[in-house]
């Protein structure tokens, strides 16, 4: 029988959770469903034939049986209210999953709404992928490819878990298993402080040489690969990195309190070997793994 998946929330991600699975064509024999409150993205994921239909409205996502796998890509907060409207209709052999970007709180929630009997499986799941900015127009089969894509198990695996997990890795994606708290404080360190850290030097760039055209020229020419590098997350859109924020609050301030007292040690000593000793420690970072 056909398995219906239901995107809820077409941009950049979702649209190439779609894409994904119709690029696997025999091993995935199902249909595509889709939503957005853009009606604009979710038209153009199902240009890119990344849906095989949208859906009119959100009656219609919400109506018995629309879909086997409903899959919440969307920021955090969204991605919380549709577990709350979706958890009544949905019922004991359909499965909810997510691509939130912190964990705690989304399985805080399923614990309390689905997994348990006669209620639907929640598979909590974040692919680690992306760009610096979103949209279906960008969207690729090809961006999971490679990269890591977590899953906290919260209930015992069940045939629509497995086949989850078994598109994904058909996707070329490597799923792997983490603890709620692990993810969100591991995340904190490698995903959501390189973020601020990269808005941050976007935004004092802008604020100090913004009116200055010259400046601002001259900046734009000379700063090369390394400028593109560090500011190139600086495009990211504030809506996600919001609730990122508002769900990761602590392990997102302890990582920059953490930043702010390694730069002050680097300030205080760029003439000392203090500097050299914060060199080698980078290099073997980067060399050793």
């Amino acid at each position: 029988m056909a398995t219906r998946v239901l995107i809820l929330g077409t941009g950049l991600i979702g649209a190439s959770i779609g894409l994904a699975l119709k690029s696997l064509g025999a091993a995935f024999e199902g249909e595509v469903l889709g939503w957005d409150p853009n009606a604009a993205e979710s038209a153009e994921a199902l240009r890119i034939g990344a849906l095989d239909r949208v859906l009119a409205s959100q009656e219609d996502v919400l109506a018995l049986n629309a879909a086997d796998v409903y899959v919440l890509a969307a920021p955090v907060l969204p991605i919380l209210d549709w577990m709350e409207r979706l958890a009544p209709v949905l019922s004991e052999g359909q499965l909810v999953t997510d691509v939130g970007s912190t964990k705690v709180v989304i399985c805080e929630k399923a614990n309390a709404l689905f997994n348990q009997p006669g209620r639907a499986t929640f598979l909590p799941g974040h692919p680690m992928a992306g760009k610096e900015s979103g949209g279906a127009a960008i969207a690729e089969a090809s961006l999971f490819r490679g990269a890591t894509w977590l899953f906290t198990s919260l209930a015992e695996p069940t045939p629509l878990t497995l086949q989850w997990q078994a598109w994904i890795a058909a996707f070329g994606a490597v799923p792997r298993e983490i603890e709620a708290l692990r993810h969100d404080k591991v995340c904190a360190w490698v995903s959501h402080l390189p973020q601020m850290l990269s808005t941050a030097f976007a935004a004092l760039l802008e604020d100090s040489f913004g009116e200055d055209a010259a400046a601002m020229e001259d900046i734009r020419a000379i700063g090369g690969r390394a400028l593109r590098e560090t500011t190139r997350l600086g495009a990211s859109p504030y809506s996600m990195w919001r609730d990122i924020a508002m769900t990761n609050t602590q392990p997102l301030a302890a990582t920059l309190f953490a930043l702010e007292q390694h730069l002050a040690h680097i300030r205080e000593n760029l003439r000392t070997p203090e500097l050299r000793e914060e060199f080698r420690a980078a290099n073997r970072f980067r060399s050793t793994r």
